[in-house]
């Protein structure tokens, strides 16, 4: 993200935020995980490979969460969905099931029962549950700033990597974002390292532990 806390203009325009050094951190930590999940939005947006292409190690199983087919329009030309390069799973509600394995076939989708909850709050853990019943343990919520703070605020994550490069944005699209704590004793304080990475900071969040 920039210093004021955007990962992208106000257009959408998100290449590339952050260096060439945390770039390449992003695909080692591709590498290092059983699977990568990215939200329906970062699909539609910016097309990506979810690959390892950048460094060497095994290209994980590409999670697409997409609870209600948003990307049902994109299933035959966005690249997670046509290069053959890695596994996809197309992750939505059950009752969602039929027309997703028409579109994509059953090997290819995840139909996780409740996974919308009241009020249109996605359930994560049982998003998190499905996926570990597959064999997909270590798993990394790459993108983008809405399903990351949906992970966050239901505490489905232990660890956060946040790079921040020296870039001012202005109005445009914000990282995290979520409710937050009335008094600045009851906010998050998770225990902390910060490494250089090129021109940009990374930080190191323990979300298990308190600094």
């Amino acid at each position: 993200q920039s210093l004021d806390g955007c990962v992208a203009t106000r257009s959408g325009d998100s290449c590339f935020v952050n260096g060439p050094e945390t770039l390449t951190h992003l695909h080692r930590l591709r590498a290092l995980s059983d699977a990568v999940i990215v939200g329906a939005g970062t699909v539609a947006c910016d097309n990506p490979r979810l690959t390892t292409r950048h460094v060497s190690g095994p290209h994980p199983t590409r999670v697409l969460l997409d609870p209600t087919l948003r990307l049902a329009p994109l299933v035959d030309r966005a690249h997670v969905f046509t290069d053959g390069q890695a596994q996809t799973l197309w992750l939505c509600d059950a009752a969602w099931r039929e027309p997703a394995t028409a579109l994509a076939g059953p090997s290819r989708v995840l139909a996780v029962p409740g996974l919308t909850g009241d009020g249109g709050v996605l359930q994560l853990e049982r998003a998190v549950a499905a996926l570990h019943s597959q064999g997909l343990t270590r798993l990394f919520v790459e993108g983008g700033g809405v399903t990351v703070s949906r992970f966050l605020a239901r505490d489905c994550l232990d660890r956060l990597h946040l790079a921040v490069a020296p870039l001012l944005i202005g109005d445009g699209r914000p990282g995290l974002r979520f409710n937050g704590a009335e008094r600045l004793s009851d906010c998050l304080r998770p225990g902390s390292r910060v490494y250089r990475m090129g021109s940009d900071q990374l930080w190191d969040l323990d979300l298990r532990t308190q600094g």
